[in-house]
């Protein structure tokens, strides 16, 4: 843990023996008694936590407040749901790198049954987004939506999100006509003043219906290389290549 979390009704209570994250302060970290962790609030505050005292109640610390958290940036990406264990690096790595949140949907070339998949139904996805976080030392854990297919995200995306600073990329290898890295490159303003949403079809990539579909509501189809890979790579390299041009990577 690069960061120790807390829910804000935890803050400044004893830590249970028993929490994995007390073993971690204690067994991982070999803190003590009058040392420091870096803690912060889910959602809000970051900062130094002290620990008071170690007995049979508990880690008791006292936590202080010293920033805000790193903000999460203004990328949200909508994926195709693709197999479960990527959807596990998935979560991890767009946490990681810090995406405003995740909209996964179904897709015409989708597998169904990925939609019902145990990481998105028992809560698992919360978790792998918290390792994420706590990965990249932030508070701040992305939103996680999901939608059956793909007309109704974007019609839910373009009803609360749309504004003219909105960009919408849908990421294809058939039809594109524009690689993404140029495609940024015609913005003159900051791009980080802007909202981005970046597309990523499922395994299967898009239906000519789905690309139809998108372009008509306003997505550029963008490349990224000659080289098909998987929809976790895919999304990880798209919101890098996003980022960096946000200037938020260097």
């Amino acid at each position: 843990m690069n960061i120790v979390l807390f829910e804000n009704s935890e803050i400044n209570l004893p830590l249970s023996i028993d929490d994995n994250r007390a073993k971690h302060i204690i067994q991982i970290l070999h803190k003590k008694e009058g040392e420091f962790f870096d803690a912060g609030i889910i959602g809000g505050k970051a900062g130094k936590a002290k620990i008071l005292k170690i007995d049979e109640t508990g880690l008791n610390f006292e936590f202080t407040e010293e920033t805000d958290g790193k903000p999460l940036y203004p990328l949200s990406m909508i994926i195709g749901f693709p197999r479960p264990i990527q959807l596990k690096r998935l979560f991890r790595d767009m946490a990681g790198l810090g995406t405003e949140s995740i909209h996964l949907t179904g897709t015409e070339l989708g597998e169904k049954s990925y939609m019902q998949s145990n990481i998105v139904e028992k809560g698992t996805a919360y978790n792998l987004l918290k390792e994420g976080t706590i990965q990249a030392k932030s508070t701040h854990i992305p939103e996680l939506i999901l939608h059956q297919n793909l007309s109704e995200c974007v019609e839910k995306i373009l009803k609360t999100n749309y504004s003219e600073k909105t960009i919408l990329i849908a990421l294809d290898n058939v039809q594109s006509k524009i690689s993404l890295t140029d495609f940024l490159g015609k913005f003159n303003e900051n791009l980080e003043n802007y909202k981005i949403f970046a597309a990523i079809g499922s395994e299967r990539g898009w239906t000519d219906k789905e690309r139809n579909f998108l372009v008509q509501k306003g997505f550029t189809l963008c490349s990224m290389g000659t080289r098909v890979l998987r929809t976790e790579t895919a999304s990880t390299v798209a919101a890098s290549i996003i980022l960096s041009k946000m200037g938020v990577l260097s």
